[in-house]
């Protein structure tokens, strides 16, 4: 099967030159025909013969060649995007959507799996745990629908999977499109020199040198956002962003609504009353209204500390230009921000660069994390996609048992997405023991001239982040693979890897990691200090931009009829009154821009508020770590044996009591933002 059919081969160390988009067709086809077969095998199990092994079990592994090779797919897609891959993808995902739907819709399977269900006895903790489970699951996608609305719900899925896809390519497309040459070096005053090597590089590379180039990838554009005094260049770079899923070939808008339109009807379809409370009945907030309250008070909590900043940074910037206070321009407020923090702490972000080479920032995380969890993480070699991608292998220390292997890449291409994101390619098992495969990806501040590629403390930050996702997958210790990991209700996946971040502003963990890529050096005590006292410099507007998502989220799942078909930027400016501050000039909505809701038939859809949810968590947990002594090994491998291993085998709120003692309290979130 490897050679006929590459992306459905089994090998653990996966030849991705072989993975051409030639074949895509051929072994997509072959694995789904493989997976109508195994289910056919378990649509024929009589009552007398159903065992769980023969229907549930079966089911887990029904489709393991179409997961492995349409997983690899889209890995690649999202990697090393081309023309060819593309067009080979899209003729499959209606066919790929179509056989996924029909599995829950499959009447003669239902039957077989519901009969089980109500007879079976003398199961395993996880197995009670998975039968219920894939039972909701199935309840969820229609299976107890009749014959016409089964129909529609294959088409709805199909549709989704389609105009969601197109969505996502709009706005990858939209990004490469738009760049931006300077050619008079003065323009870049106050930019600083790491950004600008960086352009200029880029430039040279596009066969302009002696300019410098811009584009919307974040390590580009948000440095001129910050730091360039030239405000017509803030201008240009913040007048390009708003092209991305905007205007032209690649716009949005009307995928935005046929989105809303085709999750509504789903829901309907399943007898909810929207999107939300379809998506969120299993989850931590139990129905859209849940997840909606919890936002909404957390913005009463903060709205007039947000307001007391806005005016704070308006006065500022009056007195430094004689005018009078006012709203600013879009592309002002992160350049006067950034020059009042750095007045005010004399702290200024580039200073911490040196002390974050992005190699000596994984070798901390490594040595940080294997002190807390019990592992040994080592740089193995393995074919990749790309030659600056890095492999490194996980060992438990103490039986020597390889937990899972690992793929690192961090730097921007144009046939890579941008934001920073964790997946796995494989789920092992504990016992007998087979290695976990995950990834990390992200879009840093790339190598410049003899320098190492320096990240910013908000990227580091980032790598952080995706490794405690891939640490949740990696640690996992689940005798079955759909309850493992990361698949967990998404307003707790958050958890472990929004705690990671708290390690890097603690000292003794930062000198695990950071040191002058120089010197090795760590970080001045001086500088060190400025950069805590200035951590929580508006701190209630990043709060606030974080809510201000997630409540655009829920009220277009929540109440798509109120505002579909309407001129977006106007829902956005009505949705978002009083989680917005007031601009000169109006920015236009996110929402077509959004990939984290719009990018895939769910993905975070109703469900952006995971992320403030999670920091409630990851504050309030972080506590204990911080009571017991943050590179405490006891209280680290409890947090591996209560959270990480467990994935979805229990009730997530029962992993986090096992590990806290207690439910959440949201009294540390506000406390580390300074805001209570």
């Amino acid at each position: 099967m490897s050679e006929a059919h590459p992306f459905c081969a089994e090998e653990f160390q996966i030849r991705w030159s072989t993975l051409t988009p030639d074949h895509v067709s051929a072994d997509v086809t072959h694995a789904i025909e493989q997976g109508k077969a195994n289910i056919e095998a378990i649509k024929a199990v009589t009552p007398e013969e159903a065992t769980f092994e023969n229907t549930f079990g079966a089911l887990e592994n029904a489709t393991e060649d179409l997961d492995r090779s349409w997983g690899r797919v889209n890995h690649l897609d999202s990697v090393a995007n081309s023309d060819e891959l593309r067009g080979a993808l899209n003729e499959m995902l209606p066919v790929v959507s179509e056989f996924s739907s029909s599995i829950s819709l499959d009447s003669d399977l239902w039957k077989v799996l519901k009969s089980f269900a109500g007879s079976a006895s003398g199961l395993s903790e996880i197995q009670q745990r998975f039968l219920e489970e894939t039972c909701d699951d199935f309840k969820s996608a229609g299976a107890d629908l009749d014959g016409e609305a089964k129909k529609r719900m294959f088409e709805l899925n199909s549709e989704l999977a389609q105009v969601t896809q197109k969505y996502g390519e709009n706005v990858l497309d939209s990004t490469n499109a738009w760049e931006l040459f300077v050619e008079d070096e003065s323009r870049l005053a106050g930019l600083p020199e790491s950004a600008k090597a960086g352009a200029a590089e880029d430039a040279k590379a596009k066969g302009k040198e002696g300019q410098w180039r811009f584009t919307q990838q974040f390590p580009s554009m948000y440095p001129v956002m910050q730091y360039a005094e030239d405000d017509s260049l803030r201008k240009e770079i913040w007048k390009g962003g708003c092209t991305i899923g905007h205007g032209g070939e690649h716009d949005n808008s009307d995928l935005v609504w046929e989105i809303l339109r085709l999750r509504q009807e789903k829901a309907e379809l399943l007898g909810f009353a929207n999107f939300g409370d379809l998506t969120l009945q299993r989850r931590m907030a139990k129905d859209g209204k849940g997840a909606l309250g919890f936002t909404e008070n957390l913005h009463d909590k903060i709205f007039d500390l947000f307001n007391a900043e806005q005016k704070e940074l308006q006065e500022f910037k009056a007195e430094k230009t004689g005018g009078e206070p006012g709203p600013f321009h879009p592309w002002q407020t992160a350049y006067w921000a950034e020059r009042c923090r750095k007045e005010r702490f004399d702290f200024d972000d580039e200073a911490l660069r040196p002390y974050f080479p992005v190699g000596q920032v994984m070798d901390g995380l490594f040595s940080l994390t294997s002190r807390l969890f019990g592992i040994k993480i080592t740089p193995s070699d393995a074919e990749a996609w790309h030659e600056e991608v890095s492999f490194y292998e996980i060992h438990d220390r103490a039986s020597g048992d390889h937990l899972g292997s690992f793929y690192a890449d961090w730097h921007p291409r144009e046939s890579k997405r941008g934001g920073a994101w964790m997946n796995y390619l494989e789920t092992g098992l504990p016992s007998p023991r087979t290695p976990h495969l995950g990834l990390i990806c992200g879009n840093m501040s790339k190598p410049t001239g003899d320098k190492p590629a320096l990240l910013t403390h908000r990227e580091v930050e980032t790598v952080f982040h995706e490794f405690g996702h891939l640490l949740h997958h990696l640690l996992s210790d689940v005798s079955i693979k759909s309850l493992a990991g990361v698949n967990v209700p998404w307003d707790f996946v958050e958890l472990p890897s929004q705690i990671m971040e708290n390690f890097c502003w603690d000292r003794e963990s930062l000198d695990f990691f950071a040191k002058h890529y120089e010197t090795g050096e760590t970080i001045p005590d001086e500088l060190f200090d400025k950069m805590v006292a200035a951590r929580n410099y508006m701190s209630a507007t990043a709060f606030m931009r974080q809510l201000s998502l997630g409540k655009l989220d829920l009220e277009l799942h929540l109440y798509p009829e109120k505002y579909r078909g309407r001129d977006l930027d106007e829902v956005d400016k009505e949705i978002l009154a009083g989680y917005k501050a007031k601009l000169a000039t109006p920015s236009p909505s996110f929402a077509r821009a959004f990939n984290h809701l719009f990018s895939s038939p769910v993905g975070y859809a109703a469900g952006y508020y995971s992320y403030k949810w999670a920091e409630v968590l990851d504050a309030d947990a972080f506590t204990r770590f911080r009571d017991e002594g943050v590179l405490n090994t006891d209280t680290g491998m409890s947090f591996r044996a209560e959270v990480l291993s467990k994935g979805n085998s229990r009730p997530v709120d029962e992993s986090y009591r096992a590990f806290m003692g207690r439910d959440p309290e949201q009294t540390a979130l506000l406390e580390r933002s300074g805001l209570a």
